[in-house]
């Protein structure tokens, strides 16, 4: 049986990439790849988070355990750049999942319309 990770862990790791992500901000764009990305715009990085959803369902349709992890693990990735662009942490959206979690999932979408 495989070891799951604390909460804690979890959101440890997400933090710290959001911050090395951030930092990347800085960095010139012939150095980091994140650099290129968030110095190129948002459409650039909408394209990849696209792209990676694209390979998340081939990889889902393809049935390979391992390379679902791992484009996830790259859609994931790519939408931390996105949200760095627009300045937003990803406790923000730990938060918002933390709320959302006693929550139905139909209560909450009716909840979307009324906005």
């Amino acid at each position: 049986m495989t070891q799951t990770p604390e909460a804690a862990d979890v959101a440890m790791v997400l933090t710290e990439l959001a911050d090395i992500i951030d930092a990347r901000r800085e960095a010139s764009p012939q150095s980091s790849y994140v650099a290129q990305l968030l110095h190129s715009g948002e459409d650039k990085i909408l394209k990849k988070v696209i792209e990676e959803a694209g390979e998340v369902l081939m990889a889902s349709k393809d049935g390979d355990r391992q390379h679902l992890i791992k484009e996830v693990a790259d859609v994931w990735f790519h939408t931390m750049v996105l949200l760095t662009y627009h300045q937003i942490r990803v406790e923000d959206v730990l938060q918002e999942l933390q709320q959302r979690q006693h929550i139905s999932g139909l209560t909450e979408k009716a909840s979307r319309k009324s906005q």
